[in-house]
């Protein structure tokens, strides 16, 4: 069966609208109209319209059942940032935290309007009331896996050897390197962002397609048919080989 799936978005807007439309050109080109399109999370932090993202993804998933949302882990932060401004996600660095430069909660706290500089309670107040309920309920939401033919689609990984159905939350949206160094077969092809790549990456295990839209880079989107790896671009398909990039 035929896949789609989009990486990491970041508060980039315009890319992901441009990813959505090479995902439709490749409709139209390949005469498949019920291809599902799997996004790995991630909507959120770091670019200019988080919450232009959010109200574009759940006007989509609204309307199309072909597309499923993951939750990635500024998704999380996000949302445990707006149920109780102390709190701290345990897989975070002692030394950061959502509102630090580095990770983003800056920019879009700016996207709803809010000053990131003002005091803590008042800061938590302002978000409170200016991010909507609806908006809130969507991040709350959104499901940590999904799985097509011979893919399964999270935002980070998974730990390696341990069923799906017994892996850690936390692990499918925050795990790096017990994962990303692990070449063993995982049944499935583990579609994945989270780690950012400056080209898609196929390891024949896992493919990843978090090409840094956060950091400047591209919004990559693919289509995946069985294993094999097609790169969306504006003149066509590429095709990523495994143990390869492209």
């Amino acid at each position: 069966m035929r896949v789609y799936a989009i990486g990491d978005i970041h508060g980039h807007l315009d890319a992901l609208k441009d990813a959505m439309a090479r995902i439709a050109a490749d409709r139209a080109a390949t005469g498949d109209d019920h291809a599902p399109v799997v996004q790995v999370g991630d909507l959120v932090d770091r670019g200019p319209d988080s919450r232009g993202v959010i109200d574009y993804m759940m006007a989509a998933t609204a309307e199309d059942p072909r597309l499923t949302v993951l939750k990635g882990n500024h998704d999380n932060m996000f949302a445990e940032f707006l149920a109780a401004p102390s709190r701290t996600d345990p897989r975070l660095r002692s030394d950061l935290a959502w509102l630090h430069p580095r990770l983003g909660g800056r920019e879009t706290l700016t996207s709803y309007g809010i000053d990131p500089d003002l005091p803590e309670a008042q800061r938590h107040a302002e978000a409170r009331a200016r991010v909507p309920e609806a908006h809130r309920a969507f991040l709350a939401a959104l499901p940590l896996s999904a799985r097509h033919g011979a893919c399964l689609f999270v935002h980070a990984g998974i730990r390696p050897g341990l069923p799906l159905d017994d892996q850690d939350p936390a692990d499918l949206y925050w795990i790096r390197q017990d994962f990303l160094n692990d070449r063993s077969d995982h049944g499935a092809l583990v579609v994945h962002g989270h780690s950012s790549v400056d080209k898609v990456e196929h390891h024949g295990n896992r493919l990843a397609i978090d090409t840094g839209a956060a950091y400047g880079g591209p919004l990559s989107a693919v289509a995946i048919e069985g294993r094999r790896v097609f790169l969306l671009t504006g003149a066509g398909r590429e095709e990523i080989p495994a143990n390869a990039t492209a």
